[in-house]
């Protein structure tokens, strides 16, 4: 895949992610907000109507005793009449009609001890409207006696009266201490059942303030929070300039706002969940398919020049072989047949190593184990690139410390991994290649370390470089050979031995591979 359309397909693939988590978050954030403004409206029509309950409470106590009072008082202090006359003709009718309102007005003085207030007397008054209809109807030749008939009727205004003794009473219930008009009790409730109607079943603490002063009527944990706590006037008067505030703390608040819309947040929460980590799956995926098409790139890069060379090599020996002079020089001919038995060697050697790691990674490759001594494969291992390192006029050398090396292992596969560790060690040793071989004991383990002055390496490479096909670039791919198989090998091989490998190195110090293997007794 073109680098540019995958940046871009990445970038298209984040930028949708980051959109459904914006609109997710904003869906939920708008939820709440609107969950909270329903709550809020909900309080204040519940604060609302428990004050109004109170304050018409308050007024029908006192009604009552009034009304039952102001009917048993017979003589006023004061009455007042108010007539009103009006007159009607039907001339067709020879008909006359007299209309006659009466209002009285009774003043009365009941006692004030009655309503556990401070004035001596209260002026109260009882208002009677009395109508009289008087209808006259004359004689047909207007000489005989007139007929005369009325209807008269009582009613007692008592809506009138009512609304003058509210008026009256808000300023002398003003007066009276704030613990004797209403008490928690009610208070609590009343809140509890107004909550209910309207479905919300939560906590609250309660308090009644005088302006800013706090009054004994409240709940004992009530706290003043602005964030939480919601207030309503209750027993306000004007003209006193007297007004208490009945406020309500609900703590748990956001509890209540956010468990309406639980369900569908954690919903919302666990598909959004659900895209990222398909998102980061799909993410993954794409950066393994690029790093695998890279590898394979670099293997077939790897494999052709591996083995172009003794391709090369070979055919070079045979057309050498096909000229007449050397036909008939066994010499020659016994020098380039060697030649191309080395190549072929060679060859099958490349082969033979990927198709070991191929088998090992389908579990195919059958390890008898047996019981031998390791000095004894690293003698052997010695032995196959002893040769190498000569020609390019370096040193091997074994330091075997250990007084025990008996393992279980198999032979020809641990020869290969100490082989191809000190293959490595001479390929990454740009100068004179110089190894130092050690062995020890530690406790029940023998230890190997491999030790080599080449180019070392930097801690990200020492992560990966016992990764299939891994190798570290240098400007040119081909500047060392192999595919990247060997160490991979190698620990594959380890692990299926139950044995350890790790690497200490330094850019331009060299490096020391550490093998620690079990022992037997």
């Amino acid at each position: 895949m073109n680098k540019k359309l995958f940046a871009v397909l990445i970038a298209l693939m984040s930028l949708a992610l980051l959109g459904i988590i914006f609109v997710q978050g904003y869906w939920i954030r708008n939820s709440y907000q609107q969950k909270e403004d329903q709550f809020t409206i909900d309080v204040r029509q519940v604060l609302i109507e428990v004050s109004r309950r109170i304050q018409l409470r308050e007024v029908e106590d006192y009604y009552a005793v009034y009304s039952s009072l102001a009917d048993s008082v017979d003589i006023p202090d004061n009455v007042t009449l108010t007539e009103l006359v009006y007159t009607t003709e039907d001339e067709d009718k020879n008909e006359t009609v007299i209309y006659t309102d009466r209002i009285i007005e009774e003043d009365f003085k009941l006692s004030s001890t009655l309503f556990d207030t401070e004035l001596d007397s209260i002026d109260f008054k009882k208002i009677t409207n009395k109508k009289k209809t008087t209808r006259i109807v004359s004689g047909l030749d207007g000489r005989g006696a007139p007929q005369e008939t009325m209807v008269e009727s009582f009613s007692r205004l008592r809506d009138y009266e009512r609304g003058q003794f509210e008026e009256a009473f808000k300023n002398i219930s003003a007066k009276t201490p704030i613990h004797k008009r209403v008490q928690g009790e009610e208070i609590e409730q009343l809140l509890q059942e107004e909550l209910l109607n309207r479905g919300l079943a939560t906590s609250f603490e309660y308090a009644v303030y005088s302006k800013t002063l706090a009054t004994k009527i409240r709940s004992r944990n009530f706290e003043l929070d602005p964030k939480s706590t919601y207030g309503v006037p209750l027993f306000v008067n004007d003209d006193l300039n007297t007004s208490y505030r009945l406020y309500v703390n609900f703590s748990e608040k956001r509890k209540e706002v956010f468990g309406e819309i639980l369900g569908m947040a954690i919903l919302s929460i666990i598909f959004t969940s659900i895209i990222i980590l398909a998102y980061a799956s799909a993410l993954s995926q794409l950066f393994k398919q690029r790093q695998i098409s890279q590898i394979k790139s670099d293997f077939i890069n790897n494999m052709t020049h591996e083995f172009k060379t003794p391709i090369a090599t070979i055919n070079l020996a045979l057309d050498a072989m096909k000229n007449p002079m050397v036909a008939d020089n066994k010499e020659f001919v016994s020098k380039y047949m060697k030649m191309i038995r080395d190549e072929n060697r060679r060859m099958h050697a490349q082969v033979e190593n990927v198709l070991r790691i191929s088998k090992l990674e389908k579990n195919e490759l059958d390890l008898p184990k047996e019981r031998i001594k390791l000095h004894d494969l690293i003698e052997e291992a010695v032995g196959h690139v002893s040769l190498i390192v000569e020609d390019r006029g370096g040193y091997i050398k074994t330091h075997l410390g250990a007084l025990k090396s008996s393992i279980l292992a198999n032979r020809h596969h641990m020869v290969n991994v100490i082989t191809n560790v000190l293959d490595n060690a001479i390929k990454y040793s740009e100068e004179v290649p110089k190894i130092d071989l050690y062995t020890e004991n530690v406790k029940n383990s023998i230890i190997l370390k491999v030790r080599d002055q080449g180019i070392g390496m930097t801690k990200s490479v020492q992560k990966r470089i016992f990764e299939k096909f891994y190798r570290e670039h240098t400007g040119d791919i081909h500047n060392v050979k192999g595919h990247g198989l060997g160490l991979a090998y190698v620990k594959r091989i380890l692990d299926d031995h139950d044995a350890e490998i790790y690497v200490e190195s330094e850019k331009g110090k060299g490096s020391t591979f550490v093998i620690k293997v079990q022992l037997i007794s």
